[in-house]
């Protein structure tokens, strides 16, 4: 049975290079029989977290705020894997991207206001929220392990406090203008990794 894989594009560049990543592996995930559900949360009203900590009373939106956002809630529910990618924007995530998962919180909000209650509604949550596996694609200009390790010490700290497990990672360095990862055995490496899930 394939899985349900939500995508997460953070690029501003419809088909930059990490348009290109996106399209290698959703090809080797939906040929293994898996359904992807692809934002490119860029092009998306998608506001940034208040910090108002109202979030989680409504478990079908659980954000205060009610804009984009509740698609990728309706789509994260469904996953059974959670794609991020982006292109590097100074050693992280773009901003819109960061919009998107520091939106994600709302859902840890629900999940402890379900904590509190008990019973179903803390099984119900605590199934929702963790135990989806996660991908990482980056393309960055710079391809040195220094460069990338801010981003892998962020990624794998989010993936611990969302319950997520890491199914692996694309990292790929001399990749700055539109089209620079043609013909990158980067793109092959993303396309077995959806092939694999």
């Amino acid at each position: 049975m394939g899985k349900n894989v939500l995508v997460l594009n953070g690029s501003p560049r419809r088909e930059g290079n990490t348009a290109a990543l996106v399209d290698a592996f959703a090809e080797g995930a939906e040929q293994a029989g898996g359904t992807i559900a692809r934002f490119d949360v860029a092009l998306m009203d998608i506001a940034p977290c208040r910090g108002c900590l109202g979030g989680g009373a409504d478990v079908h939106s659980p954000c205060v705020q009610k804009d984009d956002m509740d698609a990728v809630y309706a789509a994260y529910r469904a996953a059974d894997v959670v794609v991020l990618a982006s292109p590097m924007y100074c050693w992280s995530f773009t901003a819109q991207m960061k919009a998107v998962l520091d939106r994600l919180f709302a859902l840890m909000e629900a999940g402890m206001r379900a904590a509190a209650a008990g019973g179903e509604a803390a099984a119900a949550a605590a199934k929702e929220a963790g135990g989806k596996g996660c991908v990482l694609f980056m393309p960055a200009e710079e391809d040195t392990e220094r460069n990338f390790s801010p981003i892998v010490s962020y990624y794998e700290t989010l993936c611990e406090r969302m319950g997520w497990r890491d199914l692996g990672r694309v990292l790929v360095g001399g990749v700055y203008r539109v089209g620079d990862i043609a013909e990158n055995p980067a793109l092959e490496e993303a396309r077995a990794l959806g092939a694999s899930l």
